[in-house]
């Protein structure tokens, strides 16, 4: 099944950053959608069921027999929290997926896709991240993305079902105002003339990926019936102190960085290996600085230019 014109597509956590941007991409396909969420979509257009997935009655109200993909973003996804809630962590990570799962098996849908981490391997140090590479997690978090990766694979080989786990790494884009992650720290040091902190001396390296390469990714992956774990990043690493230089450039601020002691555990480097997502059509559009011009209109002030990136 391609996303196009009628294709019945259920997105789990469709009204959050990722899911936002997904949702709108499939309906622009033709593609009918519903959102199941604890929050109404700010999209018109779909059918909502409002409630936590937790809840069997509110999971089998989403899936319903003729749907042809789901799109697993729902998640718990901050490591602090995970650390501090394991049990929950698993009840929403783990639990879910595994009910959707079944529910996928019995009601015929053909596709599910699962919204997973390059955390599931752990810390690597310096080496490139491939799909090739054991899972080691360090967290709750990331143990649980694995396990669900786990149960995904299994009912792909047993039952049939087209399952494809998707690794993003560090997703930005247009929607974070909300958010408390690096980019939106930044976003808001710039606007509000302030500085923001830096673990270590900045030389971490990352991979910042544009929420509109990862929706790319996940329509790519669905069309092109993608099995198995999947990487999708930018492909290119930039270090923490990279991001800070980017963003001033963009938004025309100074944002001071004051250094402090890194956080035990902070992982030196995230480098992915792309070339898998390459091999079937994935290519990122965005680089650092032009995916950052598309974050600042949201936080500039009302008078202040949308950015000096050329």
């Amino acid at each position: 099944m391609t996303a196009g014109q009628g294709s019945r597509v259920l997105v789990t956590g469709g009204a959050g950053f990722i899911g936002r941007r997904l949702v709108r991409a499939l309906l622009d396909n033709g593609a009918e959608v519903t959102v199941a969420d604890l929050h109404e979509p700010p999209v018109t257009g779909v059918r909502t069921v409002l409630g936590d997935l937790r809840d069997p009655s509110v999971a089998a109200q989403a899936v319903t027999p003729g749907t042809d993909l789901i799109v697993h973003l729902a998640a718990l996804t901050s490591v602090l929290r995970s650390l501090e809630d394991p049990a929950g962590t698993y009840q929403t990570n783990v639990a879910v997926t595994a009910e959707l799962l079944e529910l996928a098996r019995n009601r015929g849908v053909g596709s599910f896709v699962l919204a997973s981490t390059n955390a599931v391997v752990g810390d690597v140090g310096s080496a490139v991240i491939t799909e090739q590479q054991p899972t080691r997690p360090l967290t709750p978090y990331g143990a649980t993305k694995a396990a669900g990766e786990m149960l995904l694979s299994c009912y792909s080989a047993a039952y049939g079902l087209a399952g494809s786990a998707l690794r993003f790494s560090n997703v930005y884009g247009p929607g974070m105002a909300a958010k408390d992650s690096f980019v939106p720290r930044l976003m808001r040091a710039a606007r509000d003339g302030l500085g923001v902190q830096v673990y270590g001396d900045g030389t971490q390296v990352r991979d910042l990926v544009h929420v509109d390469d990862i929706v790319a990714g996940i329509l790519l992956a669905w069309r092109t019936g993608a099995r198995g774990p999947l990487i999708l990043g930018a492909g290119e690493s930039v270090t923490v102190n990279d991001i800070i230089a980017a963003a001033r450039a963009v938004t025309g601020a100074p944002i001071p960085a004051d250094h402090i002691p890194a956080k035990p555990g902070e992982m030196p480097a995230v480098i992915v290996d792309i070339s898998a997502a390459r091999a079937l059509g994935y290519r990122p559009t965005h680089d650092l600085k032009s995916g950052l011009a598309t974050v600042w209109p949201e936080f500039a002030p009302p008078s202040a230019p949308e950015g000096t990136a050329q």
